[in-house]
């Protein structure tokens, strides 16, 4: 039986102002890890949050702490948000130019877990040489840079070929599916093999509440691997 995948609640759709507040309503609901999303208006159209976003995550939270680089030249702050709090850092394999001495530096040197992260057009070949280095993939499934963005159900097909890349090669390798998930599309990715799932505004502008916007995006997990067995 599979596992449904894991929630990744992502601050960006947050209320900074009760932001404490949210970080304690999404672990009481079950999230298994806090998404950080950092933007510097050259590789994505929008800034966002930075380091001290990172160190007050890290000290309102029990849980691990995803930092997505989402920066041109990611190699120069990787101590930076690693110091600040990051468990895993997620760099875009587009922003790196040399992405073996990225990976390896994280994991190495920072003895952090590392993601690459693929934007919409970016095939999963050019992973092929680096997927053994790593512990995650992140599929975009929208255009990086803004939140509330409508998914990418294109991008499934490539999702389950890494899928099928990971499992022939035998690799323990998390797939991470990140822009426009909500129950709906929360089931169509655990359907494709998503095994953790970021979620912003459909967990924060929940209507119930950002407890129950993590319950409901597990339960439309649940609801696709069933479908996907059926």
């Amino acid at each position: 039986m599979s596992t449904p995948p894991k929630v990744a609640p992502s601050i960006l759709a947050a209320d900074f102002l009760i932001l404490g507040e949210l970080l304690r309503a999404v672990e009481a609901g079950g999230a298994d890890r806090i998404h950080v999303d950092v933007m510097d208006g050259c590789f994505v159209p929008n800034l966002s949050l930075g380091i001290p976003i990172v160190e007050a995550v890290r000290r309102g939270t029990r849980l691990p702490v995803e930092v997505h680089l989402m920066i041109e030249e990611p190699d120069r702050y990787l101590d930076a948000f690693a110091g600040a709090g990051g468990d895993q850092l997620i760099v875009h394999q587009e922003a790196c130019r040399h992405l073996h001495r990225a990976v390896h530096h994280v994991k190495g040197t920072l003895g952090k877990r590392v993601s690459v992260a693929l934007n919409p057009a970016t095939p999963e070949t050019t992973l092929s040489e680096i997927l053994p280095d790593i512990d995650g993939v992140l599929v975009m499934t929208v255009n990086p840079g803004f939140g509330g963005q409508r998914f990418i159900e294109s991008t499934m097909p490539k999702l389950s070929r890494l899928r099928a890349m990971i499992r022939d090669r035998r690799l323990a390798i998390e797939l991470e599916v990140d822009g426009g998930v909500d129950e709906r599309t929360a089931a169509i990715a655990a359907g494709a093999g998503a095994d953790v799932l970021v979620a912003g505004t459909s967990v924060f502008d929940h209507p119930q509440g950002a407890t129950a916007g993590v319950r409901a995006i597990a339960g439309a997990c649940a609801g696709g691997l069933l479908l996907q067995r059926v």
